[in-house]
């Protein structure tokens, strides 16, 4: 097949995002596919044109994810002008002579449906949930009131933060806490607040990410997440932060967490888990694959966190594993969501 990989972008996540692209590519390369590799933001960027990419070797810097998240404004200066567009020169054309592109993307402007709606307006088949169950999924407000009274998910209220609303957002927030932003990824901006001082920091922080913040009960439990694959639940696997929480460091660097495939939990937790991750994924009308984060307590019980549709496929990312505890490696993780998403792009899913 002829294979357009959309990576990158302009989002945190730009940097987990081009790995994720840069193992892909190369997967589908090694099984005998016709496979380039873009930047969604920067596209062409001086190439002659979208066919030399098939050919284009994979630069070594995108398969390693730095420590720290991407400086937006310094990604913007690269790209040069003043154009307001998210999208690279000669991305849509290369996209229109693809059999099928494959999102690769992580975060706004990749996971939140704008790219799947003009994809779909250009005919062009792509991987992963369509425009309206990414929106919605994106959005863990909207995501958690349609799903509250389905699966048990932390009490959680909604806020936008201003410097003239922070001390009152202290005052009446219980602690510990989770503060994290409305629509990112990959634990960016997240914080889990256990005293004034530390609210104050993640309150403060989130004004820098657009304000608009969840601020949600803190579970205590065990960190398990789990991937709908089709309208099957993988077996789930449990994090283990060497230290701190599972934030975007300890994700992407090698050994920062120990993660424990299949998680070594009983089958009737294993079962609890697994349907309320597929009550989600049916709930917001999504299709082909995605991740669910749960926090389990003692008793057994899921505590649904978020659902990320587009989720990572670096060297630590979480999905692959869970496939292969099935037998399924990697490559064949990469052909069976093309083919699953060829599938749902015809049934209009």
């Amino acid at each position: 097949m002829k294979i357009l990989v959309l990576a990158g972008g302009f989002s945190p996540e730009r940097n987990v995002s081009l790995s994720s692209g840069a193992m892909v590519c190369q997967a589908l390369r090694d099984r005998g596919h016709q496979v380039a590799l873009m930047d969604l933001f920067f596209g062409l960027d001086g190439a002659v044109d979208g066919e030399n990419l098939y050919s284009a070797p994979i630069p070594d810097s995108f398969k390693r994810v730095a420590r720290a998240a991407p400086d937006l404004e310094e990604v913007k200066a690269r790209r040069g002008g003043d154009s307001p567009s998210a999208i690279g020169p000669g991305v849509l054309e290369t996209c229109a002579r693809a059999e099928v592109v494959f999102l690769a993307l992580h975060g706004t402007c990749g996971e939140d449906g704008r790219i799947q709606a003009a994809l779909d307006l250009l005919g062009v088949p792509y991987t992963g949930s369509g425009y309206l169950g990414s929106a919605i999924a994106m959005d863990k407000d909207l995501t958690k009131r349609l799903v509250a009274g389905k699966v048990k998910t932390p009490r959680w209220e909604t806020v936008t933060v201003t410097e003239e609303n922070i001390q009152e957002l202290m005052e009446k927030t219980v602690l510990p806490a989770v503060v994290k932003p409305i629509a990112s990824g990959s634990s960016i901006g997240v914080y889990i607040a256990k005293n004034q001082a530390e609210l104050r920091r993640a309150l403060e922080s989130s004004i820098c990410q657009g304000g608009r913040t969840v601020i949600e009960e803190y579970i205590r439990g065990r960190e398990i997440q789990v991937a709908v694959l089709g309208d099957k639940a993988l077996p789930s696997i449990e994090i283990i932060p060497r230290e701190g929480f599972y934030d975007y460091a300890n994700k992407y660097q090698p050994g920062a967490a120990h993660e424990v495939c299949p998680a070594r939990i009983s089958r009737e937790w294993e079962k609890a888990i697994g349907d309320a991750a597929l009550t989600v994924f049916r709930t917001i009308g999504l299709s082909v694959y995605a991740r669910a984060d749960f926090i389990v307590t003692q008793d057994g019980t899921p505590y649904f966190l978020e659902i990320n549709t587009l989720p990572g496929m670096t060297p630590t990312s979480l999905v692959p594993q869970e496939a292969a505890a099935v037998g399924m490696d990697y490559g064949k993780l990469c052909e069976t969501i093309i083919q699953i998403s060829m599938e749902a792009r015809k049934e209009g899913l």
